[in-house]
């Protein structure tokens, strides 16, 4: 979970290297290889927007949600 602005500019920075990686696979990867390499670059873009959008959407005011065990 992101917890402060770091790690917020983190993520963005992350997400946009791994939509790089995915743009340059689409040109590079075989055809029936894409499916299989993007599929994980994919789901770990999906987690850190979600990661990102939850931050975005919790006032500065907020504590952060607690965490499950």
């Amino acid at each position: 979970m992101i917890q402060n602005e770091g790690e917020f500019e983190g993520a963005r920075e992350r997400i946009a290297y791994f939509q790089e990686l995915l743009q340059q696979l689409r040109v590079t990867a075989a055809p029936e290889e894409f499916p299989f390499v993007a599929s994980g670059y994919r789901v770990e873009i999906e987690r850190m927007q979600s990661e990102v959008l939850e931050y975005l959407t919790r006032h500065t005011s907020e504590r952060e949600p607690a965490q499950a065990a």
